[in-house]
């Protein structure tokens, strides 16, 4: 069912009032969602910059194994709740490295140290000459690994203790392996080793066929899940060495933002004064779907979250053209349609119809181009392509609805406009 005009202006007017709501500082929350994310060019951070070493790897195997590096990064500093970290391989000194970029991290010592480990799960039963040797079983049949706290004995006051621990799964061919082990060891000792270091020996009680194993003897909860984020994300395929770290203040971010915000919003009056003067009442509703526009794209920003860059701000300052491009096509066929004498509602609908050719396959064009950075870059490029991804489709919908939608209830007791 098709809405009249008014009704359809009501609706917009309610989703502008809740955009508004949603982009204010002290606005309406949502859960993990009550600021909006910046990146380290304009929130600060640190840079850090890891050269590996290859010279263990074959050169058929280069490639392969820096795009592994990244990955694992990638996994554990997601793990961590870094948002919007950009993490890439670059050249330190004529050799392989890897860029990784943190905003906002305070921590930087945890990150260090979440990067730098090489997570290389083993375990060991003892030998007959009672030293510890190793198994086929390792953290490569790992399918989970969950951190969390169990309760224990009661101690001598009567209160039950508990203790933090690593809960793991292993995969059909690790669940037999540890199968064996267990069959093998009963009432003897089973070492679990990270990087070499035992972190675990319990002593077997049964044998356990179902593949889980737990890790005990850890200090905190924090240490348990930071070893679960670990033992998933895997372990690196070539080790690394920190050469160069950055931490970028916040007073260079505060300038960057500022200039930025600063432009933009210049950019955006001498578009609106442009419309206003040229366009006259009709630039006047095109202002008004601006100003919708850009209530609408800052709430989805702070929604999905959007990290906001300098090239993502930049990518919504472009998009303010393209928001307004349609209203400038649709205008001009206006002026074409009144001066051939049709009446206004008749101009109008039928301007909106012959532009819509034009406009769709320009933005369409567009988000193409957006799309490809989006999946073909990394870091600020991606930032860009997504805020203009994003500003392209709100575009869309408040160059064509919300001008239209005004245009006609404007119009539609007026026989003859001029613009």
């Amino acid at each position: 069912m098709k809405l009249k005009p008014i009704y359809t202006i009501i609706v917009i007017a309610l989703l502008t009032v809740l955009a508004v709501a949603i982009v204010l500082p002290k606005g309406l929350e949502f859960p993990s969602r009550k600021t909006m994310k910046l990146g380290l060019d304009l929130k600060g951070g640190v840079q850090l910059v890891y050269e590996l070493d290859t010279s263990n790897t074959n050169s058929g195997e280069l490639e392969s194994a820096k795009k592994g590096v990244v990955d694992v990064i990638d996994r554990r500093i997601n793990k961590l709740g870094v948002s919007e970290p950009s993490i890439q391989t670059t050249q330190v000194g004529g050799k392989p490295g890897v860029l990784v970029e943190l905003p906002g991290v305070t921590d930087v010592e945890q990150a260090k140290n979440m990067i730098g480990k090489t997570a290389q799960l083993t375990f060991k039963e003892q030998g007959s000459d009672g030293k510890f040797v190793s198994t086929d079983l390792n953290g490569s049949h790992l399918t989970k690994a969950v951190a969390s706290v169990t309760s224990g004995q009661q101690n001598s006051k009567g209160f039950s203790s508990s203790s933090p621990v690593v809960e793991l799964t292993f995969n059909s061919e690790g669940a037999k392996l540890f199968r064996d082990i267990t069959q093998r060891n009963l009432q003897k000792p089973v070492a679990i080793e990270l990087d070499n270091e035992v972190i675990s020996s319990p002593t077997v009680q049964t044998v356990i066929e179902d593949g889980q194993a737990v890790i005990t003897g850890l200090d905190s909860i924090e240490e348990a899940k930071q070893l679960a984020i670990l033992l998933t994300a895997g372990a690196l395929p070539v080790p690394i060495t920190l050469v160069s770290e950055n931490q970028i203040g916040a007073t260079l971010g505060l300038d960057s933002i500022q200039s930025s915000l600063l432009a933009g919003l210049l950019g955006i009056i001498l578009v609106c004064i442009f419309m206003i003067v040229y366009y006259r009442r009709a630039g006047f509703f095109a202002v008004l779907a601006l100003g919708v526009y850009t209530a609408i794209s800052l709430a989805i920003f702070k929604l999905v979250p959007v990290t906001l860059t300098l090239a993502g701000l930049a990518g919504f300052i472009f998009s303010v053209g393209a928001a307004v491009d349609a209203n400038v096509l649709v205008f001009e066929r206006l002026k074409e349609e009144l001066r051939d004498g049709k009446a206004t509602n008749e101009a109008i609908e039928s301007s909106f119809k012959r532009s819509w050719t034009s406009i769709w396959p320009s933005n369409t064009a567009s988000l193409i181009t957006a799309v490809i950075l989006y999946y073909g870059t990394t870091g600020f490029v991606r930032g860009f392509a997504l805020t203009l991804a994003i500003g392209i489709l709100v575009s869309l919908f408040t160059a064509i609805t919300v001008t239209r939608s005004l245009l006609r209830v404007w119009c539609k007791n007026i026989k003859r406009v001029t613009i």
